[in-house]
């Protein structure tokens, strides 16, 4: 049976120490490594955030404008001039409905606003010929009258008998029922087209309103672009019926970006309305330097407009720094240049060196009123217009 010499204990001692201490030493360089690589990893953000002269983000991406175009009158698609991925002008047609429908109820609304002003035409006739009437019943009143006073001098003399003095009192009667009814007509006349003139007339006013409105339905069978940009959907397919309502092309305007960056609620206070930044999109990397100017602040978090918003009035609340969208202006020539696409993930970086603008947390100014869009086209003005004088006597 062997036994541990006393040397032999002593050596296993020995080895048994030393491994502890390396291995001891081995642990305290690993904890001051990470507690360096804490403290400056800390000090970077710390630095960051309440740093003055910068505020930075990566939660920020890229947006712009999606206009779905869809249709405003039923009908058969028959031709689609664009597709996905393709550009379009304002202006550009994008679908064609079937017109035959809507030319038809144009020509019929033309006919019916031709017959109007033809009867209001009419009208205007009748009331001279009622007052024409008139003047004539006057006068044969008149000489009934006259008549009248006559025989009624020569009864006297004896001259002429009493039944020609009662004859000639029923024809002052029948010419004073003649003016009356002359009266009546001419009031049934004027009533139709008293106070007015033929393009101010009821009747003509309805069948414009007709033409017009069937001039707009015909307009809507060709669906045009109502702004630059990219195609990107194309659900509609050549054939379809569609109803009104039904979303036909989506377009993106790739020339008009903008950037929101969702900043800590913390960063607000220095930042201020025209503010430079500088951008850095992942899609080009830091090659690619943007330029821009901050534009305004949203109006609330994302939690705010979330489809189940969180409910903070609970026990166990716990207070989380809330993030708010800042959106920011491109430069025009920079995007041209390097186009960008709705959704891009974006670094941004803002110099609020400058505290002479608008703070972002300040309410907006009055926006200004939109444009008014020109429904219907100086072509069928001009239209109604000539069948107005084509069927009033006006050539």
């Amino acid at each position: 049976m062997n036994q541990n010499t006393p040397v032999d204990r002593e050596k296993a001692q020995s080895l048994t120490d030393e491994t502890t201490t390396k291995s001891s030493a081995r642990t305290k360089g690993f904890l001051l490594l990470g507690a360096a690589v804490v403290i400056a990893a800390g000090g970077y953000y710390g630095l960051k955030a309440l740093g003055t002269d910068h505020q930075s983000t990566d939660d920020a991406y890229v947006a712009g404008n999606i206009v779905q175009v869809a249709a405003r009158d039923a009908g058969t698609v028959v031709a689609i001039h664009a597709d996905s991925t393709q550009s379009v002008t304002k202006g550009q047609p994008l679908v064609d409905l079937d017109p035959a429908l809507a030319d038809t109820q144009l020509a019929a609304a033309e006919a019916e606003l031709a017959r109007a002003v033809r009867g209001v035409r009419s009208g205007f006739t009748k009331v001279n010929t009622a007052s024409a009437q008139i003047a004539q019943a006057q006068v044969r009143l008149d000489a009934a009258r006259a008549d009248l006073a006559r025989r009624e001098r020569a009864v006297a003399s004896g001259a002429i008998s009493a039944e020609e003095v009662a004859h000639a009192q029923e024809a002052v009667h029948m010419a004073s029922a003649a003016l009356e009814l002359a009266n009546s007509q001419r009031a049934d006349a004027d009533s139709s087209v008293g106070g007015t003139d033929v393009e101010s007339n009821p009747a003509v006013l309805a069948a414009i309103a007709a033409v017009r409105r069937a001039a707009l339905q015909r307009a809507h069978m060709q669906i045009v672009a109502p702004v630059d940009g990219v195609v990107a959907q194309r659900p509609v397919q050549l054939g379809q019926q569609v109803a009104p309502g039904t979303p036909l092309v989506t377009i993106g305007q790739l020339q008009r970006l903008w950037v929101d960056a969702n900043f800590r609620e913390t960063q607000l206070a220095q930042l201020r309305v025209g503010q430079p930044v500088t951008i850095h999109a992942d899609a080009y990397g830091k090659d690619v330097t943007y330029h821009g100017k901050v534009i305004g602040l949203g109006v609330g978090s994302g939690s705010a407009f979330a489809l189940l918003p969180a409910q903070n009035a609970s026990g166990n609340w716990i207070k989380i720094v809330q993030r708010v969208p800042v959106r920011i202006g491109l430069d025009p020539k920079e995007l041209a240049a390097h186009p960008l696409r709705i959704g891009l993930s974006v670094d941004v970086d803002v110099d609020t060196k400058g505290h002479e603008g608008t703070p972002v947390t300040a309410l907006p100014s009055q926006p200004q009123p939109a444009a008014a869009f020109d429904a219907v086209s100086p072509q069928v003005e001009a239209r109604i217009r000539q069948i107005i004088a084509a069927n009033a006597g006006r050539r």
